[in-house]
């Protein structure tokens, strides 16, 4: 076994983060990599299946083990890293999501993907993780063309619910470095001038044709945004945040062979106020008639969902007020998406615009002061 690439933790070897996809896909790696959570275990072969290469990169395959598979290991894995020439530049977003996986996901309790290897490379600042293929054994993954009814966007608020619950105000993770903010992350990364255009491009070329008017103006978008992340960071200081997803639209969700809806991609887990993850999801999930016949009874189930965990939620005055809030952050992150279906842009754009203009959702002033 290559000795730079693993390391002894008591008895057995733990596996270091692979630098190539060659190297993940070797039975070699991966047999160091199960050793942990499945002893004895001894890959002899693996089978490559489906690649998805785009930033990360996302290879299905199948392994074959010198004897029985271990109890509680599928056979059908996926390895995402950032393997390619694109992913190696951008090798950092992985943190999180691979710390998410290693540290809280089941501590949580949350609905996602079962990860039997996730860890990040301080060194080469690369985050991977293996999780059973979710695809191979039945399940499927959702965007904005999939048919969402109110019923199960309740079902995957009581997801987010219990997320936001086995965190809320907890010390244990109010000092981790790979959950701060990041609310400002592409404020910081490109200028409010560049965000600008690029918001601007997209609500005045085809992915913005069915935004409202009154909501069609990116410089007021912008501006509304940064002043919310000016106000939530100083909220944060002085209320009970909670972990959030961080990035709470229907195409970051599953559906797992059993029909329950599940949470997925965690690169933008993070500490932060529980109204962005459940604005953005009711924002993105419905379409427009749906979510505006069920949006206060989906608010109230996903209060109902936090007292169940033990978590006195705040009273439906505020959270319908704060509910504006994560609608607002759901149209700053798709007025600022490119890399993706057009036509999924185009349905995520009109939806969120339309609950944008019917919250009154642009105006800075609103967000001048925590709630």
């Amino acid at each position: 076994m290559d000795s730079e690439r693993t390391r002894e933790v008591g008895s057995v070897m733990k596996a270091r983060v692979p630098d190539t996809l060659e190297e993940a896909l070797s039975p070699q790696w991966l047999t160091t990599a199960l050793q942990p959570s499945f002893p004895g275990v001894a890959v002899r072969e693996v089978i490559p299946g489906p690649i998805v290469d785009r930033v990360s990169t996302n290879a299905r395959f199948t392994i074959v083990c010198d004897g029985e598979i271990p109890e509680g290991l599928s056979p059908r894995l996926c390895v995402k890293g950032y393997f390619n020439e694109q992913g190696r530049e951008a090798r950092f977003v992985g943190e999180r999501e691979a710390y998410f996986y290693r540290d809280l996901a089941a501590e949580s309790g949350v609905r996602t993907l079962r990860s039997v290897f996730a860890d990040f490379d301080t060194e080469a600042r690369h985050g991977v993780v293996v999780t059973e293929d979710i695809v191979a054994d039945g399940g499927s993954f959702l965007d904005a063309a999939s048919h969402i009814t109110p019923d199960r966007a309740a079902d995957s608020l009581s997801q987010f619910a219990k997320l936001h619950a086995s965190t809320w105000g907890n010390p244990k993770w109010a000092d981790k470095h790979w959950l701060d903010s990041n609310l400002a992350g592409a404020l910081r990364a490109w200028g409010d001038d560049a965000i600008t255009a690029r918001i601007d491009a997209n609500f005045h070329g085809p992915n913005g044709r069915r935004v409202p008017d009154e909501v069609s103006d990116a410089p007021r978008l912008t501006s509304a945004y940064s002043s919310l992340v000016t106000t939530i960071e100083a909220e944060q200081a002085s209320s009970e945040w909670c972990v959030i997803h961080g990035d709470a639209h229907i195409g970051n969700t599953f559906l797992d062979p059993s029909g329950a809806l599940n949470l997925v991609d965690w690169q933008l887990v993070q500490r932060g106020m529980w109204y962005l993850d459940v604005g953005t999801h009711i924002g993105t999930a419905l379409t427009v008639e749906d979510r505006r016949s069920s949006e206060k009874d989906l608010l109230w189930h996903y209060l109902d969902c936090l007292a169940s965990h033990g978590v006195t939620p705040p009273s439906r005055d505020v959270a319908w007020r704060a509910l504006s809030r994560g609608i607002l952050r759901g149209l700053f992150l798709w007025g600022i998406t490119t890399k993706v279906d057009p036509t999924l842009i185009e349905i995520l754009l009109h939806r969120l615009g339309t609950a944008v203009a019917d919250h009154d959702a642009l105006s800075p002033e609103k967000y001048l002061a925590p709630l």
